[in-house]
């Protein structure tokens, strides 16, 4: 019996690993911050991003614009624009979400003004609690003043974050903020034809590069 059973023990082991190897797997690092994600269709890409090439979820959520509350959707941005690139974060992120939106800057400035006016960059709080329409603006805006900031309620962001396989929790945190969030630090790629077409794990994350992805999309 035994041998049975490490029989089975085995092939459940191996079967496991095949399953990781088709879907991937999530590692965080010291934080607790999410920084590797499936690397989708597993297809040898052209781009420097992770090709992905689903659909992308269509998310309703509200900003403020010139003082007043705002609802925005994808579909709406990519009537107006061909490339949305997506961030999840928090405004009092102490250090992975400026790192992420200084990338997003200094990519969006790599392009020409026609490119740019092509791209619109998007930041969506996982701290809907603290993080109103007016403050996550102002956050996204302090970044560049075409960057737009988005959020909702606990259930809207939840639904949003389930949609983009984005985790996120809260932990305690002995500083005056109260709390910390750990989060998925993706950066999403997301295309006119209403796809994630590239996904940029923070290894990924190099400005020039994910320049050149764009301009190639946008080609």
């Amino acid at each position: 019996m035994k041998g049975v059973n490490m029989g089975k023990n085995l092939l459940i082991a191996f079967l496991f690993l095949i399953v990781l190897t088709v879907i991937g797997c999530e590692q965080r690092d010291g934080s607790g911050v999410i920084v590797y994600s499936p690397e989708g269709k597993g297809i040898k890409s052209e781009y420097n991003g992770i090709y992905y090439d689903k659909p992308a979820y269509n998310f309703c959520l509200k900003t403020q614009e010139n003082g007043r509350e705002k609802t925005l959707c994808l579909k709406d941005m990519l009537r107006e624009k061909d490339i949305v690139l997506l961030f999840f974060g928090y405004t009092h992120c102490p250090d992975v979400c400026p790192a992420a939106m200084y990338v997003l800057q200094k990519t969006v400035n790599k392009l020409d003004k026609e490119a740019r006016n092509r791209v619109q960059v998007v930041f969506i709080s996982v701290d809907p609690e603290r993080d109103t329409p007016d403050k996550v603006s102002q956050y996204a805006e302090y970044f560049n003043e075409d960057f737009i900031g988005l959020t909702g309620t606990p259930e809207e962001i939840k639904q949003v974050a389930k949609a983009y396989k984005v985790f996120y929790q809260k932990v305690k945190n002995d500083g005056s903020e109260g709390y910390l969030v750990d989060h998925t630090a993706l950066i999403y790629l997301i295309t006119k034809d209403e796809k994630i077409k590239l996904i940029y794990s923070v290894s990924k994350q190099k400005p020039e590069l994910m320049a050149k992805d764009i301009k190639k999309l946008l080609d």
